[in-house]
């Protein structure tokens, strides 16, 4: 009786501890320099998304505006419900103090003064972002509002999340902000700042971590997106509607820093081999790598490189020219290509050329 109570008490244990990372409608988890999904789950199922719509916000503002111009909060700003840095109507700060506001403060009303200052109106900016985010090749995410608070046709999918915070960690100013735990900004009409803590609790918590936004609400649950960087390799996961937020997005990076590992196979500017050029001023040319490749790969494994290349050149190629791609492949999956361009010119041969070339062997 001893034995099978305490073998359902460790069954309980399990199901409890594993429970929790499968309670997110969605997860994933991408290792940023290439966008290779590690792992997910429900990945590409259109949700809600709550303020975590903030980091298409910040990143169109950053896209569009000037980070020192000023942002005026018109009456549409004031009163925005939800979380709010208290904006009041006229009130200005620069587009950087407000980007502080929006994503460390979650300001909804930020969102709408940004969103406003940059194209005009809230609709026109929700199209804009839209847009934007199909041109990074998200298909399944609809923008209706800056803010995240819930309206018709206004979700996202974890893939698509993950894309535009890929891109969006690419910006500096977008990496500082969201990496920043406590800040300040003006405050009109008081004597003191507004001080700006940031609600993403695995800046202090996790060990590595580089931002990036949580977001709430009744409809979409608890969303977080997060990012973090150890051993050369830097993660983006998302979860949405997730119960124990934090806690799986703790699981999910150590899932990924435990079984993965970044591997570089060629160096920027690397030789590859050297090419003969048909009819060219030189016999041969050098190829190499445009810039390193390296991608993600599970623990104790080895990827393969392929290097493709014709077997010589036609005459007329220029320096820097585009010649192939090395392709980092595993188990037969492209995980990363990269160019191959020729490091010297070979005119094509002219009859000066040839008449030069004969005097001198005279």
């Amino acid at each position: 009786m001893k034995r099978m109570l305490a073998g359902l008490f460790f069954a309980a244990i399990l199901l409890y501890n594993g429970g929790a990372r499968a309670e997110a409608k969605a997860y994933l988890l991408m290792e940023a320099e290439t966008g290779r999904v590690l792992y997910e789950s429900n990945a590409h199922t259109p949700l809600p998304m709550a303020s975590t719509t903030k980091v298409m916000t910040a990143l169109l503002a950053l896209e569009q505006g000037n980070p020192d111009e000023m942002v005026i909060a018109g009456h549409n700003a004031f009163g925005v419900p939800g979380t709010s840095i208290y904006l009041s109507q006229g009130e200005q700060l620069t587009l950087r103090e407000m980007l502080y506001g929006l994503m460390l403060a979650s300001g909804n009303d930020a969102a709408v003064a940004i969103a406003e200052h940059i194209s005009g109106s809230v609709p026109a900016f929700c199209q804009a972002m839209t847009e934007r985010a199909r041109a990074l090749g998200c298909e399944n995410t609809l923008f209706s509002t800056p803010h995240g608070l819930p309206a018709a046709h206004h979700h996202t999918t974890a893939y698509d999340l993950a894309l535009i915070t890929r891109e969006a960690m690419g910006n500096p100013l977008f990496r500082e902000i969201v990496s920043t735990q406590r800040a300040s900004i003006p405050w009109a009409g008081h004597d003191y700042d507004r001080v700006l803590n940031n609600k993403n609790r695995l800046l202090s918590s996790y060990p590595g971590a580089t931002g990036v936004k949580t977001g709430y609400t009744k409809a979409a649950g608890r969303c977080l997106v997060f990012s973090a960087e150890r051993d050369d390799m830097s993660l983006i996961g998302v979860v949405l509607n997730c119960p124990d937020w934090f806690d799986q997005a703790e699981a999910l990076l150590d899932r990924g820093f435990q079984n993965w590992q970044m591997v570089t196979l060629l160096q920027q500017d690397e030789a590859i081999r050297r090419l003969p050029v048909e009819n060219g001023q030189k016999e041969s040319i050098t190829v190499r790598a445009s810039r390193d490749i390296a991608a993600p790969v599970k623990m104790d494994t080895w990827p393969d490189l392929a290097i493709d290349l014709p077997a010589s050149l036609p005459a007329g190629v220029e320096k820097g020219q585009i010649v192939g791609n090395a392709h980092l492949m595993d188990g037969g999956e492209i995980i990363c290509t990269i160019p191959l361009y020729a490091d010297e010119a070979s005119p094509e041969q002219t009859f000066r050329f040839q008449l030069e070339r004969i005097l001198r062997c005279w």
